[in-house]
């Protein structure tokens, strides 16, 4: 039997369950969002985009992400 290594976090105000070991660029890809389209806020500190390949996810992390939408 094979089972998938995870992680609890909360995203958005939700629990999630994610894979083991990601960086917040990593959960940006894991989520299919563009890193550069998106604000992240990690246990209520604003994170800034050029770190994402350095700050780990971890077990009961809080993130809460903000999505910008282009139009006109």
């Amino acid at each position: 039997m094979t089972t998938t290594q995870t992680t609890r976090i909360r995203v958005n105000g939700k629990p999630r369950d994610v894979s083991r070991g990601l960086t917040v660029r990593g959960l940006l890809e894991e989520l299919e969002l563009h890193p550069g389209m998106v604000v992240v806020e990690l246990n209520r500190e604003i994170l800034e985009r050029d770190g994402y390949d350095d700050v780990p996810v971890n077990e009961g992390d809080t993130i809460e992400l903000v999505h910008f939408v282009g139009g006109g």
